[in-house]
């Protein structure tokens, strides 16, 4: 079987006074290319503040030319079971359906009309942010497009049961920068996500989140920056090519 997989791990720090630099959580991830043009995105994400602490696991796979085709997710919020699904685009038909079960939901199915072009699922992980990235024409220069995607959840953490929702969010490409982490120096491209076009993801404005990926064919997250009520850092502490 021919495939390549890229793997690594990004710490996630605060910058609110009372935590100041401190470790809040991290994400494991990889990415196996398939010589089909696939990929395989899978996520390991623990999130210990704020409160309550989440947990989620993410299998996403991707077909070729970025074209969502299913995601599998699981989740786990302060040590108990929030909710299981699966989301699947059924390209040809024109639509995403749904099966998912929670404690609070019970066992739900859906079926929702795409009704047109869309970008990709958003899967949370912090890796998958840095990934979609792919979908800005780069030889354009900077410039600003709209990226329209489907969520298993529309929560900023990503912490409710696994559920359709759509969200339409402002996508920035800055320029070419070259940033320094801890898993070494690498030539990026900056991005710029800017929730501004409607209610928000859950009714709720996600503040500016700046993002560096690596300019090259893996686009890979290595640095990013949320201010606002957030104030969270996220930096690449391992790669493994």
């Amino acid at each position: 079987m021919q495939h390549r997989t890229v793997s690594g791990r990004i710490r996630y720090t605060s910058k609110k006074p009372e935590m100041m630099d401190q470790e809040r959580g991290r994400e494991w991830f990889s990415f196996t290319h398939h010589s089909d043009g696939r990929t395989i995105m899978r996520a390991r994400c623990e999130i210990e503040e704020p409160e309550p602490k989440v947990l989620r696991d993410i299998v996403y796979g991707i077909g070729p030319n970025m074209v969502p085709e299913h995601l599998h997710v699981h989740l786990t919020v302060g040590d108990a079971f929030m909710g299981s699904g699966w989301m699947r685009h059924d390209a040809a038909a024109g639509v995403i359906e749904c099966e998912s079960f929670g404690p609070s939901i019970g066992r739900v199915s859906q079926r929702v009309s795409v009704g047109g072009h869309f970008d990709g699922f958003g899967t949370h992980p912090i890796a998958g942010d840095g990934f979609t990235t792919r979908v800005m024409d780069v030889s354009k220069g900077p410039h600003r497009r709209n990226v329209r995607c489907f969520l298993p959840s529309p929560d900023h953490r990503g912490a409710t049961p696994p559920m359709i929702a759509e969200v339409l969010i402002g996508l920035e490409y800055v320029g070419e920068e070259e940033m320094t982490v801890a898993a070494g120096t690498f030539a990026c491209r900056h991005y710029r996500y800017i929730d501004d076009l409607g209610p928000g993801m859950g009714g709720k404005t996600h503040p500016t989140y700046d993002m560096w990926v690596t300019a090259d064919a893996d686009s890979v997250f290595v640095y990013g920056a949320i201010d606002g009520g957030m104030l969270a850092r996220y930096e690449l502490v391992e790669l493994e090519r």
